[in-house]
């Protein structure tokens, strides 16, 4: 005879099989209303969700650990676990209470990478399933994001896996087993070798797109890219199998196409906010987007700058009809913020996850683009009207995004214009002959994304006949589906309406037949309908009643006809939710059936809204269309800072940038701290970044040649984890940079060598600058902001080096830093003064300025530029030989009294006033 209980006998065996396919996971097993978790489970569920930890009898001397949620409140704790990094396996009661012992299974496993609750979800963000695997130098990566069905795969070198991971942010990434760790904070999952095995990747892949070749893929010949995407397929199979239809094509992409941007460009240029806080990064600044898809494709279009002159030309030409046509903008904006997140939407309605008014959300979301056609096709929107350059018929998408099954892009010339709903008054086909009109030979970007607004009127009519207008929020809740959808549906409400009427009438019709004042008729869950009558009138209750039930005040009875009538509307009952959830089911997989045309009106959408949030922002923050070229220039007047001029209510002071690998090719930028020199460096980045991602740029005009990769060694950190110390970060970082960088890179520069002693700096600042100016594989265009003003001797010698200066107003010891960038070089760094403005004790300033005039002194006999034969030596603290340091040195300070210490040193400090006078 066991010693355990049914239940816990079905739990240890439902756990031993997750163990073995899932180690790390925590199994909610639901009984009840509540998922229970036991043993080691419970105990990390109470600590981590800090909830009570009980326990419970299951079985002769088997009290076990446990602690449960209310089913009800899983999401806000299944967050908790998944922000924590844990995976967590969901059993669900598959049978319904009654005789025996309950069905129970694994039905998901929830991990990072594969949350699909909204309430779980940043809505303008991906969350992004990511497969690495490493061969030599070389890697392929995958990322899919299930909510909205983004599957896309590449295959690049080793170099630049970092600035790719770094670019997705993926919250869960799977690599082969004993692989060294990915390069991100993600949670790392691994996986059997047989995940990443190339043929069995491969057959994966084929059958689950049911292909015979990886061909129209563009990765049949990239084994590393095909191994990642196939584990990520295997990974999907075992965790989240519902959730495999949603990735309906895969797309090849080659990072060549893009600017490189590393982690630390990333986090230099403060592109994406660092937690909550948006306002100080570019996206913050940028993203007036007003729906989630849009959102996510800008946080993916500033990932991605673009390195194509006809891509980015239409994009800026859309950006550029918008902005000239103000009114349209306003009224497509308008529109956008109505509706939903069509991407996220149709995925959900496709995994059999949406709820009734998500579908409603749909169809209203639908009914709203007719308007958002119209609001962009009147006013000739699509002509061309002088802000646009044409585009010829073979011109290319605008979106970043991969195109659907790794095909043609929705957004390929070669699409044709869909229906078009007319204004009222206005019959179809000349609505449609009109917007023909208005589209035709345009070629234009802008153009193509109005065509792709589909409509889909027959999703619409489905939805507006088949789902109620106020759905409750689950569809085994009843009341969903609409009279008149369902034949056979209208037929159960009839005879169950009928059944309630009789039962609503019983109650005075038998009182009326019987004379039995106190009759009453009642139901609960135990007994059903009964007709209940008190003790003193038991004496009139007719001869067909039947007795049920005895109370302590009365009788409680049924007739056949009660019965019946119990009988059919319970029967009527169920089968009505039953019928309703099938129905749901249906409508929703006919909704799934044109997934891929919704995905491309969804694709549509999002490249809208961020145009018409780029052509927002340049509107109202005074942005420029910026000109783009292949030369080696890059000139920009008048340029601001997008970000700081956003975030400081002073008035921001504009400055020029003029760079060219010919003539002006590394600008040494010298100056005090604080006199905007880190801003101006920043701006440079930040300019060229927004101009190749398709935005106006803040500055009067801007003239770019194409960059292929911005590097930025700006900032001082350490990383003590792995042993690193500040200056070891910065001469790493440097390295990289020389390294990678190419004639068409920019190079933002700050302060190097700065880590190390004075000397040491200066060599290696110099040595850096000469580098970049001198290696034939290099001469990149740099901005190179440094503290040592010797560096200012490199323009005499070298010939595209020019010296640059922060101005800087300095009468009568009234320093003002005037933020303006002028010619030359600087000779003073100012820091005394700003270490004024910190808050510095008065007593250690004029210390300060008395060292500093000492220290200024003893230079004077150095060679010219610093340069030395033998050691450089630090500079000296005190100048040597000084008679204060001779009297110090002789002084026996152990054989001093307190008095005598204290009266010696008044004397030196006497000595020491005298010297200075």
């Amino acid at each position: 005879m066991s010693d355990v209980t049914p239940v816990r006998s079905q739990y240890l065996r439902i756990k031993s099989r997750l163990n073995r396919d899932h180690p790390n996971a925590i199994l909610f097993f639901r009984l009840g209303d509540f998922y229970e978790t036991f043993e080691e489970d419970a105990r990390t569920v109470s600590r981590e969700l800090e909830i009570t930890l009980t326990g419970r009898e299951m079985g002769k001397g088997q009290r076990v650990p446990m602690a449960g949620i209310p089913y009800h409140a899983l999401d806000s704790y299944l967050a908790k676990l998944i922000a924590k990094g844990y995976k967590v396996a969901l059993c669900e009661q598959l049978t319904e209470p009654g005789k025996g012992l309950v069905e129970r299974e694994v039905v998901r496993l929830v991990t990072p990478g594969t949350v699909v609750e909204p309430s779980m979800l940043e809505q303008k963000a991906n969350n992004y399933l990511c497969a690495v695997v490493v061969e030599g130098e070389e890697a392929g990566v995958a990322h899919a994001d299930i909510t909205t069905g983004e599957f896309a795969t590449t295959q690049l070198p080793l170099a630049q896996l970092a600035a790719e991971v770094e670019r997705l942010r993926p919250t869960e990434v799977l690599v082969p087993p004993e692989a060294d760790a990915p390069p991100t904070s993600a949670n790392g999952t691994a996986l059997p070798a047989e995940a990443f095995e190339v043929e069995a990747a491969r057959e994966r892949l084929l059958r689950h797109f049911q292909a015979a070749t990886l061909e129209g893929f563009g990765c049949a010949g990239l084994p590393l890219a095909t191994r990642a995407a196939g584990a990520i397929l295997h990974y999907l199979g075992e965790t989240q199998k519902s959730s495999l239809p949603q990735l309906t094509g895969l797309t090849t992409y080659s990072t060549s196409a893009f600017m490189v941007l590393d982690a630390q460009t990333r986090r230099n240029l403060d592109i994406f906010p660092e937690g909550n806080d948006r306002r100080h990064s570019l996206l913050g600044v940028l993203d007036l987007t007003r729906t989630a898809m849009g959102g996510r494709l800008l946080k993916r279009w500033l990932g991605q700058p673009l390195l194509d002159l006809t891509q980015l030309g239409a994009r800026l030409d859309a950006v550029s009809w918008l902005h000239a046509h103000s009114m349209e903008r306003a009224q497509a904006a308008s529109i956008l913020g109505t509706l939903a997140d069509l991407e996220r939407l149709i995925n959900r309605i496709r995994g059999n996850l949406a709820s009734p008014r998500e579908v409603l959300a749909l169809r209203r979301t639908l009914e709203a683009i007719p308007r958002l056609r119209e609001a962009l096709a009147s006013a000739d929107a699509v002509r061309g009207e002088g802000t646009e350059r044409a585009l010829s018929d073979q011109s290319p998408p605008l979106s970043n995004s991969p195109p659907l099954g790794g095909r043609e892009s929705p957004l390929s010339p070669n699409g044709g214009v869909n229906t078009f709903s007319p204004p009222a008054g206005e019959s179809e086909r000349e609505g449609e002959a009109r917007l023909h009109a208005a589209l035709a030979g345009a070629g234009q970007p802008l153009a193509r994304l109005v065509a792709l607004l589909h409509p889909h009127a027959e999703l619409v009519e489905l939805v507006a006949k088949s789902i109620v207008d106020d759905p409750p929020p689950t569809a085994t809740e009843g009341g969903v589906i609409h009279e008149g959808f369902s034949p056979e549906l209208d037929e159960l409400r009839s005879s169950s309406r009928g059944a309630r009427d009789y039962l609503a009438n019983l109650e005075s019709v038998e009182r009326e037949r019987t004379g039995i004042r106190s009759l009453k008729v009642g139901y609960n869950k135990v007994f059903g309908y009964y007709i209940e009558v008190s003790k003193p009138h038991l004496e009139h209750v007719p001869a067909t009643y039947i007795r049920k039930q005895t109370l302590v005040g009365g009788e409680r009875f049924y007739t056949p006809e009660l019965k019946e009538y119990e009988s059919l509307v319970l029967t009527a009952q169920e089968r009505m939710s039953d019928l309703e959830a099938s129905l749901f089911r249906q409508v929703c997989a006919q909704i799934g059936a044109g997934g891929a045309e919704l995905i491309a009106t969804a694709s549509a959408i999002a490249q809208l809204d961020v145009l018409s949030a780029l052509a927002e922002a340049a509107a109202r923050y005074g942005y420029v269309r910026p000109e783009l070229n292949d030369g080696d220039a890059l000139t920009i007047e008048a340029g601001r800072h997008p970000v700081v001029e956003r975030s400081t209510g002073d008035p921001f002071v504009p400055n020029d940038v003029h760079l060219s690998c010919r003539d002006a090719q590394l600008a040494v930028l010298t100056g005090p701290n604080m006199s905007g020199k880190s801003t101006y460096l920043r701006q440079a980045a930040l300019i060229v970044l927004m101009a190749q991602v398709g935005s106006f740029v803040p500055a009067r005009s801007a003239s770019i040649g194409l960059v292929d990769r911005i590097f930025t060694r700006v900032g001082a950190h350490d990383d003590l984890a792995r042993g690193r110390s500040t200056f070891l970060v910065e001469m790493m970082e440097t390295a990289a940079i020389l390294n990678q960088a190419t004639p068409r890179s920019l190079l933002v520069l700050d302060e190097i060598g700065r880590g190390t002693s004075t000397y040491d700096g200066i060599s290696i600042a110099r040595a850096v600058a000469e580098f970049i100016h001198n290696h034939p594989r290099l001469g990149a265009r740099t901005v190179f902001a440094t503290h040592y003003h010797e560096l200012t001797e490199l323009a005499r010698y070298l010939p595209r080096v020019r010296n640059l200066q922060m101005a800087v107003s300095d009468e009568g010891g009234q320093v003002v830093f005037l933020r303006q960038v002028i010619p030359g070089g600087a000779d003073k760094s100012y820091g005394i003064h700003v270490a004024r403005l910190a808050g510095l004790p008065r007593p250690v300033l004029q210390r300060a300025e008395e060292i500093l005039a000492e220290l200024e002194a003893s230079r004077d006999h150095l060679p010219k530029g610093g340069r030395r034969r033998g050691p450089a030596p630090q500079l000296p603290l005190f100048p040597p030989h000084h008679e204060l340091i001779e009297e110090l040195s002789r002084l026996d300070l152990d054989a001093l009294t307190p008095l005598e210490a204290l009266t010696k040193l008044y004397e030196l400090q006497a000595k020491a006033k005298d010297t200075k006078g």
